[in-house]
């Protein structure tokens, strides 16, 4: 039983989220809020913080943010041109180049059918990691009791590595959903008529 309060635990906050997904027909802010998020994270992985310049590693910032979400930022330019430029303001600049590039591809539809799609595309990869999280709560419990033999507590060891494995869905929806999002390529009736003909 102790084991299923766990998932119970777990399917309550999914729930939650996905009610509120469904009862909202705009989750703008929820979606600019997973992109600041993990663009930060993106950027603080080649640009650790409190760190010095010789520690950045911009070509690879650079193309990480162009492969993965199609902003292709010139801050190796940046830092050449304002060698007093910072990590903050490097960062800033790229949350708001972020947030151009998304309101420009936006302003090309209709707003309405826009933010159904962001809630499709949300609760599709909620749904989908949801199931794969249940699977992998499902294979830790069948092996936990051993742990017992390494002197640990097979219950406190299983909520330990459910919520470690909790917190990776979470992070795994923000990205996958960030990511399709940035990189959804949106054309126009022309465009697509041409590329049929």
């Amino acid at each position: 039983l102790e084991y299923d309060d766990v998932s119970n635990d777990q399917r309550k906050v999914i729930y939650q989220q996905r009610n509120e997904l469904l009862e909202t027909t705009d989750i703008s802010e929820t979606i600019a809020g997973m992109r600041e998020g993990v663009l930060v994270e993106v950027f603080r992985t080649y640009v650790p913080e409190e760190s010095v310049e010789e520690q950045w590693d911009i070509p690879a910032l650079e193309l990480a943010l162009e492969s993965d979400y199609h902003l292709k930022l010139p801050v190796g330019e940046w830092i050449k041109a304002e060698p007093s430029i910072d990590d903050d303001e490097i960062l800033k600049r790229l949350l708001d180049a972020a947030e151009q590039a998304y309101q420009d591809k936006i302003a090309l539809v209709d707003i309405g059918a826009w933010h159904a799609f962001e809630r499709n595309v949300m609760l599709q990869s909620l749904d989908t990691h949801w199931r794969e999280h249940l699977a992998a709560l499902d294979h830790l419990r069948q092996g936990i009791h051993l742990r017992g033999y390494a002197q640990k507590n097979p219950k406190q060891e299983y909520k330990r590595e459910a919520f470690e494995l909790f917190e990776s869905l979470l992070q795994l929806v923000r990205t996958e959903v960030t990511k399709l999002l940035m990189t959804v390529q949106i054309r126009s009736e022309a465009q697509l008529e041409e590329a049929e003909a």
